[in-house]
């Protein structure tokens, strides 16, 4: 038991302290309605572009009627890991479903994203492997690669030429190339073509982390892979279910033999009880709305194109990102957060995005865009960023 004096307790005080000084402690929200365009918080309605439901299929009516019939089917619970009876013939489908849709000849149901990525690479990495991974990659990557007991090999963000020079002299035989596909803070891509010539000249597994292009990228929402029209045996692919396709967990997809290495080493999936069956039925549904109504991706890329055009209107330049995904770099963790309350108080909710997420003195404002915004809320967005930035 913790007592007021005791050292460890003093540490923990002192820290939380430092976090307030730099503005650094974080403070969660509490939503008093569903996932959406609009949200309300603390009574108050405001527009959220906080959230990564890209196509706004969180709240979709089919995916909600399709969870209550798995529910209804299945129960609530998977009860036990997928090896010894927690994989059911939902989780199945949604496998093959997901396998189809990406082009890929297997596919495996994860509990996370985060949890994908850990077995990835302490499955395939090990002592004696060496991961090169991209200085921006996604936290969930960069522990995984920790934890795989691999020598981690930083490359600078997006240098090919650095990576090729580290895998021409890398002596270890298990390499592995570990990026995000689209960053989430920024929402650039990685060079994935020169990537995938990269992984397969030096022998090396490329793991692509498609949490924020699943959905989003490609000319059918098929993710990064159809944006570039890639394909390799090197490729260990990730996307999750929990942003642009509304729902929760992750899939794992590739060439059939790395796929089952992974069933039979990939501790995150091994000794996690399965997804609830209801998850993977929310799954194939999501994919089905994808194949059927192209017009949510349609929006999307009109929204993202308006909010273009507002912030040129407004005077705040032109953003980079082509994705949903739109930062605005402030510098100073304070500055961030006073943008992010004067936006709220507008009936704007952006997030301040402050270290260690991302490097220091580049705390940013990141607006997340969703098809189901409406042109009145990307207006007053910019018209917002423009007042508050300008104090």
């Amino acid at each position: 038991m913790i007592v007021a004096g005791d050292t460890a307790a003093a540490r923990l005080d002192e820290a939380l302290a430092e976090l307030d000084r730099s503005d650094l402690r974080r403070t969660r929200r509490t939503l008093d309605s569903p996932q959406g365009a609009r949200v309300s918080i603390g009574g108050r309605a405001v527009a959220n572009f906080s959230s990564n439901d890209y196509l706004g299929l969180a709240n979709h009516p089919r995916l909600r009627q399709a969870a209550h019939r798995a529910i209804d089917e299945w129960g609530v619970g998977a009860g036990a890991s997928p090896l010894v009876s927690g994989h059911a013939r939902v989780h199945a489908e949604a496998e093959e479903r997901f396998a189809q849709f990406v082009k890929l000849p297997r596919a495996l149901l994860f509990g996370s994203g985060y949890a994908a990525n850990l077995g990835i690479l302490a499955t395939l990495g090990g002592r004696d492997a060496e991961i090169f991974s991209d200085a921006l990659n996604h936290a969930c990557l960069i522990d995984g690669s920790r934890l795989s007991r691999a020598h981690v090999t930083r490359y600078a963000h997006g240098a090919v030429d650095e990576l090729e020079a580290g895998l021409r002299a890398s002596r270890a035989p298990v390499r592995i190339i570990a990026t995000d596909a689209v960053f989430s803070m920024d929402g650039d891509f990685a060079p994935l073509p020169r990537l995938v010539e990269l992984a397969e000249r030096h022998d090396a597994w490329l793991v692509l982390d498609d949490a924020h292009g699943i959905g989003v990228a490609g000319a059918t929402g098929r993710g990064s892979l159809e944006h570039f029209g890639i394909r390799s045996p090197r490729i260990v692919y990730m996307a999750t279910l929990g942003k642009a396709l509304g729902g929760y967990g992750a899939f794992v997809a590739g060439e059939t033999r790395a796929m089952e290495w992974l069933v039979q080493r990939a501790r995150t999936y091994v000794y996690s009880t399965a997804l609830p069956p209801a998850m993977g039925a929310v799954a194939v549904e999501a994919l089905a709305i994808l194949a059927e109504e192209p017009a949510l991706l349609a929006a999307l890329r009109s929204r993202i194109a308006r909010f273009h055009e507002a912030c040129a209107r407004e005077g705040l330049g032109a953003p980079r990102s082509t994705t949903a995904i739109q930062p605005l770099i402030v510098g100073p963790a304070a500055r961030a957060v006073q943008a992010s309350q004067a936006l709220m108080e507008r009936g704007c909710y952006v997030p301040a995005i402050r270290p260690p997420t991302v490097p220091e003195n580049t705390s940013r404002l990141r607006v997340s865009l969703s098809a189901a915004h409406e042109d009145a809320d990307i207006d007053t967005l910019a018209r917002s960023l423009a007042a508050v930035l300008a104090k």
